[in-house]
């Protein structure tokens, strides 16, 4: 293709998806839950330059099947135009972006871009109703966690569904505090370190699959701490400085965690293959 063709063409696409691509970078600005967006694309691009090498001797071979998956996209944008779902309207975008690499690279090529292509999916905030039916579950699971352990410690509690209520004072674990953030952000993150620091494709779905529980974990670990900390110390310090800061500092515990793991993992590995 001319370049000058290949820019009309990005052109058109910008146009017609740019009020999604504004609301989506809006969103990843003003929602700390999704401000991982941003590094989202950038990182893809990353992988494309990193393997620019094994997709030039990929060979080009378009394919009018593009066409059908480009109708299918524009389908979905349109439907998700017509009922104001901003989620079906963004995920067209890549729909439309995989036609136009089969259309004019082949299903070869596509398959070789499959990996990039396929965590673009990461940038795009899952829909508002899965969104609370993932998060009220995990309020009341750091709540059940944090009223079992908290009296192991000398701390008296009574639990009314994600309500705590210490001697003190009653801690709530909001939306903000049940770890959707953290999940969210270190499941990005264990796509990212698993690309970058393991070649076998096993032991990097472990580390995605175990991002899970380590931050639920995590998450939990944080509420017994300013349970602890409402108890034995000052209840104000439960919140503000102290309670942002923890939340950092939780995330950081959980990289750490999944470091160590990955360090086991390749331990283990190392010796199965020794046997």
């Amino acid at each position: 293709m001319p370049f000058w063709q290949g820019a009309a063409l990005a052109a058109l696409l910008l146009w017609v998806y740019l009020p999604t691509l504004s609301r989506l970078v809006a969103q990843w600005w003003n929602d700390p839950n999704f401000s991982h967006g941003f590094f989202v694309p950038l990182f893809s691009a990353f992988v494309i330059w990193q393997e620019r090498s094994r997709f030039a001797v990929v060979r080009v071979k378009p394919s009018w099947w593009g066409l059908l998956v480009l109708f299918g996209g524009l389908c979905v944008l349109i439907l998700g135009q017509m009922g104001a779902e901003i989620f079906l309207s963004r995920v067209s975008l890549l729909i439309v972006l995989a036609g136009l690499i089969i259309l004019f690279l082949g299903w070869r090529f596509f398959r070789e871009l499959l990996f990039p292509w396929a965590l673009l999916f990461l940038m795009i905030p899952i829909p508002t109703i899965v969104f609370n039916q993932i998060t009220f579950p995990l309020q009341i699971l750091a709540s059940k966690v944090a009223s079992t352990v908290l009296p192991w410690m000398g701390v008296p509690v009574l639990r009314e569904g994600n309500i705590i209520n210490l001697p003190a004072m009653a801690l709530e674990v909001a939306e903000a505090c049940s770890g959707i953030r953290s999940l969210i952000s270190l499941l990005t993150l264990a796509v990212i370190y698993g690309y970058l620091m393991e070649q076998k494709n096993s032991i990097r779905l472990l580390l995605l699959l175990a991002a899970i529980p380590i931050a639920v974990a995590a998450n939990s670990f944080r509420i017994i701490g300013t349970g602890l900390l409402v108890q034995y110390w000052d209840p104000a310090k439960a919140q503000g400085f102290f309670h942002e800061f923890s939340g950092w500092l939780i995330f950081v515990i959980s990289l750490l965690m999944l470091y160590v793991l990955h360090r086991l993992l390749r331990i283990l590995w190392d010796e199965e293959g020794v046997r």
